[in-house]
């Protein structure tokens, strides 16, 4: 099936109210945060999972966003916040991004002409400890439909230690590859960003340094990014954006693979500074600091508000209205290297 064709069936399965990648317009004031936070209820019978892969989140997004609720057998008529509020990582908005703490891509296109400039954004399966991925700028170096998978002997020697059962040196091209139906080769030895065969691993640290995508998200992008496409590759579990002039943080699982250069609060205080000078504005935020330290020392999917002062609490998600949710769950069936059929 083409790329395009499993584009098309994608969203259709996706269906309202996302599509199969969050497509959001670029702010035009200056602002580095897009989306909203949503609330959904009267769910059935779907799982936190269900709901994340309609929403394009990943399984620790979902779950962050909803803490002490079953991923598997979450409240039917419960409030289930919908985590799809993103900070955007810092500048160049060229190719694509990739925070591998944040387990998330951003794939900026170039806008035709007259066209609102807009980024693309998909949540990664990620590396496991042990296996990181290289971090630093390279290209899409090729594309790759159906692909097959060379086991590297690496993975051989790690099952063996573990006493895992064998792979096959080569694995053909089909619904039980787990590189899936569409794979992008970047430049950097033996990483590609792929598709799997297991979606629900999605959010996850489960590979071996490659990046992987849902089915539907793997099509996608494979259809729309060329041979070329600049790549960045970053660390960053401390994000922070603007509204205007309020500022704002999320934080994620720092990776266990890279070493930290430097404190939390001099992360934070780096990747302000980085933001304030993108804006031309040196000094331009007002930064509570209190607020800032203690976002660091847990995961913070929603963004948290650093402008604010002590005592002001943030209740966007109690002021935010539920929806009911009108799809009915994917079930086990989708948990493979298709695009999901339409609920």
């Amino acid at each position: 099936m083409r790329a395009a064709a499993i584009a098309a069936l994608c969203m259709g399965a996706c269906g309202p109210p996302a599509a199969c990648g969050a497509t959001f317009g670029l702010p035009s004031d200056g602002s580095t945060i897009v989306g909203a936070v949503q609330v959904v209820t009267d769910i059935g019978e779907n799982t936190l999972l269900d709901i994340a892969r309609r929403y394009d989140l990943g399984f620790e997004e979902i779950v962050g966003a909803n803490p002490g609720v079953s991923a598997w057998l979450p409240p039917r008529n419960g409030r289930i916040v919908v985590p799809r509020q993103f900070i955007l990582p810092s500048r160049p908005w060229v190719g694509i991004v990739i925070n591998v703490s944040q387990r998330r891509l951003y794939y900026f296109p170039e806008p035709g002409k007259g066209e609102r400039p807009e980024v693309v954004t998909f949540p990664l399966g990620v590396a496991r400890e042990g296996w990181p991925t290289p971090l630093g700028r390279t290209v899409i170096a090729a594309k790759y439909r159906d692909p097959a998978w060379l086991v590297p002997r690496s993975i051989h020697e790690e099952r063996r230690r573990e006493g895992e059962p064998s792979l096959p040196a080569y694995v053909p091209p089909g619904l039980d590859n787990p590189m899936g139906m569409h794979a992008l080769k970047t430049g950097f030895r033996s990483i590609f960003i792929h598709s799997t065969n297991r979606p629900w691993g999605i959010g996850m640290p489960v590979t071996h340094g490659c990046l992987r995508l849902y089915p539907e998200d793997a099509a996608e992008l494979f259809a729309r990014v060329r041979i070329g496409t600049p790549v960045r590759i970053v660390n960053e579990p401390y994000v922070v954006g603007n509204k205007g002039a309020e500022l704002f943080m999320s934080s994620f699982e720092p990776a266990n693979d890279y070493a930290a250069k430097e404190s939390p609060s001099q992360a934070v205080s780096a990747a302000i500074r980085v933001l304030e000078e993108q804006a031309g504005q040196p000094g331009r935020f007002v930064v509570n600091w209190s607020r800032a330290l203690e976002a660091t020392g847990g995961v913070h999917i929603i963004p948290v508000p650093l402008s604010a002062p002590d005592g002001v609490v943030d209740d966007t998600v109690e002021r935010t209205a539920a929806e009911r949710y009108p799809h009915a769950p994917y079930g086990v069936e989708a948990n493979g290297a298709l695009p999901p059929p339409e609920s």
